[in-house]
């Protein structure tokens, strides 16, 4: 390939028997699904007379059916025929399936395993529908030699969950599913105990790691919800390309920070390769980001992003050719990219005044198209995409001693990279995109701290007037931050007073004021009876209760009297009642180291996203293009 350097060698998938081997698998792949599409544009019932006879064995017609489509991709004719039989052979089978599912209700998986197997990595698996979750893990470990614990299953393009039945998940007759191995073993037996034994603490460790990704993931999600110090208290907050923190209705806060941080750490693990641990956080990822509006989805370009990464770990895992929605995943994350970006990008340049770097998401975009196409045997299709995503390679690609010259500024090497993409490959105009981005990040950063210092000095100030912080906060919300106007709601709402921090078990109130308050009040003027009840709604907080009363002319609104009426049937709870803290040392412990790990893994650059070295992506540009145009260069052999 050609680049702004002059020429340079590619390292290509090829010169030995290994890479042989396998462009032998990625042309049969190929001839197998071209020779599908064949059959159904002529409308071809292999498993029919006279392609197939009634003891089910192959009929002289299958030759005949060789002949013309080998002739007609330029291809040994021998090796053709081995596809097509093999391709009946299946339909054949599928029928038999079939029928022996209306019959007993007994209905069949096609499953894909993971690519360390080397038997045939699809298999049929013959299981009841009424069947959990859990039971049918257990019959794949079982049936295909897995421990149990330590694989994940991917069916219908969502994680298999282990409490409901087959059915309740939607899972069908002859319907496809991917196994995911956590415990990265060799196939063979193990003759040495000792690295068996180390094999089961790694798979057990990765479990635990997906588990405590969970978890931090809930707690910083839970963090933003509260009031936290942000000096003192690590959690996630929300930002727009510039840092600057962004406004999310509150029902949609939750799922999209928990889509956000399950995102990032599924491209952690990506990064370190580990594909089978990604996925899984990838698909919860895109379960939480499901959660949100399709408005939202379609102005950002996170969940686009998702969509690549989710397509490349199926690649990455050898799976990309049995899971049927790489091609939806693909055109969504076209369509995200263009309605964010805008068409040729206008919208992005208008914003950013480049868009250099996200030409990377578009280069991955074309190289997956690419290989999604040549996988269902449409070859010219295959072409096009592989040579836009080249084109885009040779443009993005950036001359180590560029990068090496930035950094000796004092730049690092992701800055460099992402800097010379917006200009270019000019480094003075890099250097200078650079600084001028760090000093508007150091702003803005100035600006969203004083901003959450405001916040918290408002939600504290209402906190000393007898408000939960929920309710501080949900009224700041309501305000824009504005703390006059976050009062006269409270003030509007009393009911606002109920949104308790402690739950809602907590929320019932005083059973009875004392003389004194009640005192109180009336020396301001308001009716004994009134500001009795009004203390027992607000458990004696003189001020509120004054503050209610007034605005209320008086008397407290009908939805709160009602509370008032009821309070005396509630009993007081006593400290004894509330649950025991024996273990809550231990339990902050575990929720810190949870934390931390999510933290480590959550980049400091918001473009991060960005940057790659497009090593990869150059070494399988190479390799798909290599096969595409060696397509009709196998020409008749034997």
């Amino acid at each position: 390939m050609k680049t702004n350097g002059g020429r340079r060698r590619i390292r290509a998938f090829g010169g030995s028997r290994l890479a042989r081997r396998w462009r032998r698998m990625a042309q049969k792949k190929y001839l197998q699904a071209k020779l599908t599409q064949f059959l159904r544009e002529d409308r071809i019932q292999l498993w029919k007379p006279p392609y197939t006879d009634e003891n089910k064995k192959v009929g002289l017609a299958l030759k005949d059916l060789a002949k013309k489509y080998s002739d007609k991709l330029e291809c040994c004719e021998n090796e053709v025929e081995k596809i097509i039989e093999e391709i009946r052979c299946k339909a054949v089978e599928r029928g038999t399936g079939n029928e022996h599912y209306r019959a007993t209700g007994i209905a069949a998986i096609e499953v894909f395993l993971p690519p360390r197997v080397k038997k045939d990595r699809k298999n049929l698996l013959e299981t009841r529908l009424h069947v959990t979750g859990r039971e049918l893990r257990s019959k794949i470990a079982e049936t295909f030699g897995f421990q149990e614990n330590y694989i994940k299953i991917v069916i219908n393009k969502k994680q298999l969950q282990l409490g409901k039945t087959l059915e309740e998940q939607g899972v069908t007759h002859n319907v496809k599913a991917m196994v995911l191995e956590l415990k990265q073993s060799e196939e063979d037996v193990r003759k040495n105990s000792q690295v068996e034994e180390e094999e089961q603490n790694e798979a057990k460790q990765k479990e635990k790691r997906i588990q405590r990704t969970k978890r931090g993931l809930e707690i910083l999600a839970e963090r933003a919800e509260m009031v936290v110090d942000p000096e003192t208290t690590p959690y996630l907050d929300i930002a727009n390309q510039t840092g600057r923190s962004i406004r999310i209705p509150p029902s949609e806060r939750k799922a999209l920070m928990l889509a956000m941080g399950y995102h990032e750490k599924g491209r952690a693990f990506l990064k370190r390769k580990e594909y089978g641990i990604a996925l899984p956080c990838l698909l919860d990822a895109d379960k939480y980001f499901c959660e949100c509006c399709r408005e939202l989805l379609d102005t950002v370009d996170n969940y686009a992003v998702l969509q690549l990464d989710i397509v490349w770990g199926y690649f990455r895992l050898g799976q990309l050719e049995c899971l049927d929605d790489a091609e939806k995943r693909l055109n969504t994350a076209q369509r995200c990219l263009n309605n964010c970006y805008g068409e040729n990008h206008q919208r992005l340049v208008h914003i950013k005044g480049n868009c250099g770097k996200e030409k990377v998401l578009f280069l991955r975009l074309y190289l997956l198209q690419g290989i999604r196409h040549y996988h269902s045997g449409n070859g010219e299709e295959a072409y096009e995409y592989l040579n836009k995503a080249c084109q885009l390679f040779k443009e993005l690609y950036i001359d180590p001693s560029k990068v090496h010259s930035l950094m000796q500024l004092g730049f690092s090497a992701q800055e460099a990279r992402l800097g010379l993409r917006a200009c270019d490959g000019n480094v003075d105009h890099a250097a200078a995109h650079i600084t001028n981005r760090r000093e508007k990040l150091d702003q803005i950063r100035k600006e969203e701290k004083e901003k959450k210092r405001r916040r918290l000095e408002n939600i504290n100030y209402l906190k000393g007037m007898g408000y939960s912080a929920r309710a501080a906060k949900q009224a700041l919300h309501q305000a824009s931050g504005n703390l006059e106007e976050a009062l006269q709601i409270l003030l509007s709402h009393p009911q606002m007073w109920w949104l308790n921090d402690a739950g809602p078990e907590t929320n019932s109130p005083q059973e009875s004021p004392s003389r004194e308050t009640i005192d109180q009040l009336v020396y301001m003027g308001f009716d004994a009876a009134a500001a009795e009840a009004a203390l027992r709604v607000f458990r004696g907080n003189v001020q509120l209760a004054a503050q209610t009363l007034a605005h209320n002319g008086g008397s407290l609104p009908p939805d709160l009297q009602l509370s008032a009426e009821d309070s005396s049937a509630t009993p007081p709870t006593s400290p004894s009642d509330s649950a025991g803290t024996s273990s809550a040392s231990t339990d902050e412990d575990m929720e810190t180291e949870a934390v931390n790990e999510i933290l480590e893994d959550i980049p400091e650059h918001e473009e991060d996203y960005l940057d790659s070295t497009l090593e990869d992506e150059e070494i399988i540009i190479a390799e798909y293009l290599s096969y595409v145009e060696s397509i009709k260069s196998a020409a008749k052999r034997n």
